[in-house]
């Protein structure tokens, strides 16, 4: 089985590839999702939290943006919080990936190269767009203003990094069929597919 991380910048469309492979039959496992789940009421992760961060456990459950502004104001705070669910994160999609009966699987992270876990897997995919129309996207999106788009971009890591480690790369300016098209085509050219 090949294993195939996929990310990209934010509002690149990395979601909506995930969903195009979803609907051709790879599976596919979305890490934000996981990372929710080992910190949900009654987890082993949530009580390691709720024993380093007590306040931010209401009512035995994670108050996501408390914790969030503990981490973001403290690296060695995030460092913390990474070595309590980063492990739960990895021993969920290892057992996900033993349960998979496909030749190849997709893993769907946001921060996959700037965390390294990228390396974890067999091929990188990496889902790209111009500035141009990331903007677009992220503003129309969130309804953020200009400035608040060039403040969630600069604290991004610049896509030409990630391209830079990349495998296979999915351009994402087009419409809905064109992406699906390539999708097709890069994931086939990427795993070893009939249209390879």
């Amino acid at each position: 089985m090949i294993t195939v991380g996929l990310t990209g910048g934010i509002a690149s469309g990395k979601s909506t590839v995930a969903a195009i492979l979803r609907g051709d039959g790879v599976p596919v496992l979305d890490l934000d999702v996981v990372a929710r789940e080992v910190l949900a009421p009654g987890t082993l992760g949530l009580a390691a939290v709720r024993a380093r961060w007590p306040a931010v456990v209401v009512d035995g459950a994670l108050d996501r943006k408390a914790l969030g502004a503990v981490v973001m104001a403290d690296p060695a705070e995030r460092t913390a919080l990474e070595s309590i669910t980063h492990p739960l994160i990895w021993a969920q999609m290892e057992a996900w990936i033993v349960d998979q009966h496909a030749p190849a699987v997709a893993i769907e992270a946001a921060l996959m190269v700037e965390t390294g876990s990228y390396r974890r897997y067999d091929k990188l995919l990496v889902v790209t767009c111009s500035p141009s129309t990331q903007r677009a996207r992220l503003g129309a999106r969130e309804g953020y203003d200009g400035a608040t788009v060039e403040r969630w971009l600069a604290a991004q890591l610049p896509t030409a990094e990630k391209v830079r480690v990349a495998d296979a790369l999915i351009g994402n300016d087009g419409d809905h069929a064109e992406l699906q098209a390539t999708t097709r085509r890069v994931w086939a050219r990427l795993v070893g597919g009939p249209d390879a």
